[in-house]
Order: C-alpha cells, then sequence, then structure tokens
C-alpha cells in the first residue's frame, strides 16, 4: 500500500499549495486598496478556491492514513 501513501501526500501537498495560493491572493487583495464591495467580491470569489483546497488536502491525508492502516 507504499502507492497509496505516496499519491495522498501528493494530494496533500497540492492542497497545501492550494491555501497558500489562497493565502497570498487574499492578501493582495487587502493591500490592493479596494473599496469594500470589490473587496468582498474578490474574498468570495477565494472562498471556493480555499474549500477545495481543504477538500483536495483532507482527501490526500485521509489516503495517507488508509495507506498506513492497511500497509
Amino acid at each position: 500500500m507504499g502507492f497509496l501513501i505516496w499519491i495522498g501526500a501528493a494530494l496533500a501537498v497540492l492542497g497545501l499549495a492550494g491555501l497558500v495560493y489562497c493565502i497570498v491572493a487574499a492578501l493582495k487583495a487587502r493591500r490592493a486598496g479596494l473599496d469594500d464591495e470589490a473587496l468582498r467580491a474578490r474574498l468570495q470569489g477565494l472562498v471556493a478556491w480555499n474549500l477545495g483546497a481543504l477538500l483536495l488536502s483532507s482527501l490526500g491525508l485521509g489516503c495517507v492514513i488508509v495507506g498506513i492502516v492497511l500497509g
């Protein structure tokens, strides 16, 4: 079950990269000096990316755990 651990680790790293992207994009949006409506619209667009990255990293960690238990 070693392959499941490596696949899960890759998914977790991709999810973590997505979370870092969301953090950087939110900081850029805050520093851009936008008004409240534009900032809110930009941050609401990031929510979907944030949830997707969190789901991807959770699935990856779940795969790692299953691979360890079965291995």
